[in-house]
């Protein structure tokens, strides 16, 4: 089967994803197009004529048996401009929409990305939503919308994108499963310079959190529990782990300068490696984002030992049980007061996530990708 793969804003999940997929159908012929996940409204917008108008245009012009297409692809648009792929089966992955993201302050809302969802959607001939929270805040905030526009609105939008929907998540690499790890390696010379520096005890509770710094990932209540542990005294160690920016919340300036002695790890960790050990030997995986539509990050560190600690909300329930998740900071931090309690003897909760693996996912989406193409 020869497939066109096209990654519309090829950001680090969408890669992971797309690797993952073409790796496991070797037999088949892929041809993968990509651009870069920088300049937001330009991509979106202008992906269809970068591909259609660009050096890829006799690419998309050959014959194929089925396109896959990230939710960011402009597809109603490329079709128009590529008239060679409009018979052409699509599948539309959605890793996100539009309609679910939590709004910044200093943010212009453009209802354009919004209604883009909505014609990629539409375009498409089998929809994949890597969580069912992913699916229904899209087809609501479809809903809403289009209630908003004063005429000419056909009827049976939501339910069309509806009929052709389904829930696949992204799968996790079968080699996170079986990796070993040797402690006898394994010491906290990565450590932030400016953190703690002193020996990392037995009785002392290691929290990973791990994320872009960025408004959406909940600065702001990572401080407010870090506030309330220091406030009961639990003996705490954090990993704050992840790529910052020039414009990332102050909370992560407050937070090192707050609370440089209870910091170990901090900053982006760029070996794949060495990230994994640090979550091998941590105790507590915590995410505090307002919006994740699977969070493959909290799904990793599960895979490597953690104990997730979840907001209850978004797409956490699906993937986690009702231990693991906290209804408000107050909840968290007790829930964390516990842990540390439970580290001191050595041991710890874990939720089982094999069930997210290629290798049991894998068939699932072979059906369906050939069922599409028949």
């Amino acid at each position: 089967m020869k497939v066109l793969l096209l990654s519309a804003y090829d950001a680090d999940s969408h890669k992971r994803w797309r690797k993952g997929l073409v790796a496991a159908f070797p037999g088949w012929q892929w041809t993968v197009l990509t651009l870069p996940p920088r300049y937001f409204s330009w991509r979106i917008r202008g992906n269809s004529l970068s591909w259609a108008r660009g050096e890829t245009a006799q690419i998309l012009k050959q014959q194929w048996d089925l396109i896959v297409a990230t939710s960011m692809t402009d597809l109603s648009a490329l079709r128009g401009l590529v008239p060679e792929i409009v018979g052409v089966p699509t599948v539309v992955y959605f890793h996100e929409n539009q309609f679910a993201y939590p709004v910044s302050s200093g943010a212009f809302r453009s209802i354009e990305p919004q209604l883009l969802n909505i014609y990629t959607a539409l375009a498409g001939d089998l929809l994949l939503f890597n969580s069912e929270f992913n699916r229904r805040t899209l087809i609501e905030g479809a809903a809403k919308l289009l209630k908003r526009f004063p005429d000419c609105v056909p009827v049976g939008i939501c339910e069309e994108i509806t009929s052709k929907s389904k829930v696949l998540p992204v799968p996790l690499e079968d080699a996170l499963f079986t990796q070993e790890y040797t402690q006898a390696d394994f010491c906290w010379d990565h450590r932030w310079g400016q953190g703690y520096q002193g020996e990392v005890s037995e009785d002392t509770l290691i929290i990973s959190w791990a994320a872009r710094w960025e408004y959406d990932k909940g600065a702001d209540r990572l401080l407010q529990i870090l506030r309330g542990l220091k406030e009961k005294k639990v003996k705490f160690l954090l990993n704050l782990m992840g790529q910052s920016f020039r414009n990332s919340p102050k909370e992560f300036e407050q937070i090192q300068r707050e609370f440089s002695e209870n910091l170990l790890v901090v900053g982006y960790v760029e070996s794949e490696s060495l990230y994994r050990q640090t979550l091998h030997n941590s105790h507590v995986f915590l995410s505090t984002a307002y919006h994740e539509f699977q969070g493959l990050a909290v799904m990793e560190a599960a895979v490597a030992g953690c104990t997730p600690l979840v907001p209850d909300e978004q797409c956490y329930p699906e993937f986690y049980p009702e231990w693991f998740r906290y209804s408000e900071v107050e909840d968290a931090i007790c829930k964390l007061k516990n842990l540390a309690a439970i580290a001191n003897f050595g041991t710890s909760r874990q939720v089982d996530l094999t069930r997210l693996s290629w290798g049991r996912i894998k068939n699932e989406y072979y059906h369906l990708l050939s069922e599409e193409r028949l």
